[in-house]
């Protein structure tokens, strides 16, 4: 029993290294890519500013009510965008800890899930910043009364619009997220097209939980998020086959 023992205690301090290994190369990466575009922070929170200051009367600008906040914000903003890029060499590094517990067609997964992956997160962020955040800061700011000077506090709307930016990019990983539930034969595709009216329902509580108290960008998450379980439904019916049944082992 010792020597049993002392094998799955090195099995398990090995994978503990990996993983440790893994974490690393992962955090460089992001690292790399955030000193590569450090010199152009200005410009990048510029970029991010755009849709609300546009929304506002013309010559408005962010307040700063911190001392060093003019610096730390655009610096979390570049952080970000630094992790947005090295995101396939991360969900890399996180598929290829798991890797050698899978079956071989597990395996074959990982580049089609990995780009899908990426693809539709970027593409939920991209319909929040020309969609979302055009419709919410225009609408928003036909609201505030003529004796009101919009000034935007620069911290608050950074967490607010990276908060946004999360929601909506988890909510376009919906159609990835059916499709290997039925891929891998966690969920069957008839409970998933029974729980529909469930998803409608919890569709917008998600979206009333994660966007303002306003009905209008509450519809813009709740909306896309049932036709994104949709698209999961007929993609699932279309590339869901269950795995293919472990081989048997040998008989005793």
């Amino acid at each position: 029993m010792a020597p049993l023992l002392e094998d799955k205690e090195q099995s398990f301090l090995s994978h503990l290294v990996e993983l440790r290994s893994r974490i690393l190369r992962a955090a460089i990466a992001v690292l790399v890519v955030f000193a590569a575009l450090t010199p152009f922070m200005r410009h990048i929170f510029d970029v991010l500013s755009e849709p609300m200051l546009a929304a506002l009367p013309e010559g408005t600008k962010f307040l700063a009510t911190g001392v060093i906040t003019p610096f730390v914000v655009p610096l979390k903003v570049t952080l970000f965008v630094a992790f947005l890029i090295a995101l396939p060499f991360v969900l890399y590094q996180a598929w290829a800890f798991v890797a050698p517990g899978l079956y071989d067609h597990e395996r074959r997964l990982a580049g089609p899930v990995i780009f899908s992956s990426v693809v539709m997160f970027v593409g939920g962020m991209a319909y929040c910043y020309f969609v979302v955040f055009n419709v919410v800061f225009r609408f928003i700011a036909r609201f505030a009364p003529a004796s009101v000077n919009v000034a935007p506090d620069i911290e608050a709307y950074v967490s607010f619009v990276l908060g946004l930016f999360l929601a909506f990019g988890g909510a376009f990983e919906v159609p990835i997220v059916v499709l290997l539930l039925v891929r891998f034969g966690l969920v069957p595709l008839g409970k998933l097209t029974q729980v529909r009216p469930y998803v409608i329902v919890g569709a917008f509580v998600v979206a009333a939980i994660f966007t303002p108290p306003d009905v209008l960008s509450q519809l813009l998450l709740a909306v896309p998020l049932v036709v994104l379980y949709e698209l999961g439904i007929v993609l699932a019916r279309l590339f869901g086959k269950r795995p293919e049944p472990a081989p048997a082992g040998p008989v005793a």
